[in-house]
């Protein structure tokens, strides 16, 4: 494979997942008028390792899909294996940032037999985000045709969406998880002057509480919002975009929605970067998210190009599975 007109950086997170269930109740280890000298051990019954972070996640959907995206992020000398499953699957990691002295992100988990959960992230190598400058990447991967900058180290978002600025690259403004913890000063210098905007219905609202702009606003300030509302598909407007709503994946049986926003994101770019337009863009981008909701892990998931083709036929009808077989085949 090799790169298109206008390469695909996508910029976020890397990061791995430890998952473990212990069967029985946390709770039944804590005396409450004790947990200032708490010290607790519990026997976990598996251990699962997921391969994950946004970047991660969007690249990998990227690659499935036939196109081969920039993995632009952070990671640690314990990347290896993650690295050759991307490559694998068709993702540029020639590019990514190796710190010499921390790990790659990582979020351990234990939840219980009623699903309370103790868990810990453990930001590493992604806090050397901030060290990676975007234009040695363009000189060699090409002029891009859309930056992805997603949930990172907020020093290195800032300084990815500044340089998209200066450098007149298109970038997406994704801060998604950011949205929690950031300021609204944060918040708005990650969305100024995105070409696209995309998060989910409660995160839009999160953005409009916390910078103080209205709708209105914030469509003066990017061309696009693209906004996912979950089982009820997805919303695209713009100050001169008539409002596309396109529903849900018809058919899904939900099992894990861990990743169903990135796979979304990857199925919408690549639709993009095949010249289809925004409302199938939207379409694809909501067949992927059904194959991430339908199993457990972002990245675990896998289908032939035909069964893709005809699951976006039987939820969107033959002229959309048509335009979209001659690119994915």
């Amino acid at each position: 494979m090799t790169h298109a007109p206008g390469s695909l950086l996508i910029a976020a997170s890397i990061a791995t997942d430890h998952l473990m269930t212990f069967e029985g109740k946390f709770s039944d280890s804590l005396v409450v008028d004790q947990l200032d000298k708490l010290s607790v051990s519990f026997l976990v019954n598996d251990l699962e390792v997921r391969r994950g972070g946004c970047a991660g996640n969007i690249s990998f959907g990227l690659g499935v899909l036939g196109l081969r995206p920039v993995l632009v992020g952070a990671v640690g000398e314990d990347f290896a294996d993650y690295r050759s499953w991307l490559e694998r699957h068709g993702v540029d990691c020639d590019h990514i940032h190796v710190s010499p002295t921390k790990h790659t992100a990582r979020f351990v988990c234990t939840n219980d037999a009623t699903m309370a959960q103790i868990a810990s992230f453990y930001p590493g190598a992604m806090s050397e985000a901030r060290e990676i400058e975007l234009k040695p990447i363009v000189d060699v991967v090409g002029e891009p045709a859309y930056v992805l900058i997603g949930p990172d180290d907020p020093e290195g978002m800032l300084r990815h969406t500044e340089e998209c600025r200066q450098r007149g690259y298109k970038f997406i403004a994704d801060p998604s998880q950011q949205l929690a913890f950031g300021d609204g000063d944060l918040i708005r210098q990650l969305i100024d002057g995105a070409d696209i905007l995309i998060t989910n219905e409660y995160e839009s609202h999160i953005v409009e509480k916390k910078t103080g702009w209205t709708a209105d606003d914030i469509q003066a300030r990017v061309r696009l919002q693209v906004t996912t509302l979950g089982a009820d598909g997805v919303r695209i407007e713009g100050t001169d975009q008539a409002l596309i709503e396109v529903p849900a994946c018809k058919d899904v049986t939900p099992v894990e929605p861990t990743g169903v926003g990135d796979a979304f994101r990857a199925g919408f770019l690549a639709a993009l970067g095949w010249d289809l337009g925004l409302e199938r863009a939207a379409q694809v981008g909501c067949v992927l998210a059904a194959y991430v909701v339908e199993t457990v892990g972002p990245q675990e998931y896998s289908f032939t190009n035909e069964e893709f083709v005809a699951r976006l036929r039987g939820s969107y009808g033959d002229e959309a599975a048509d335009e979209v077989a001659s690119h994915i085949n």
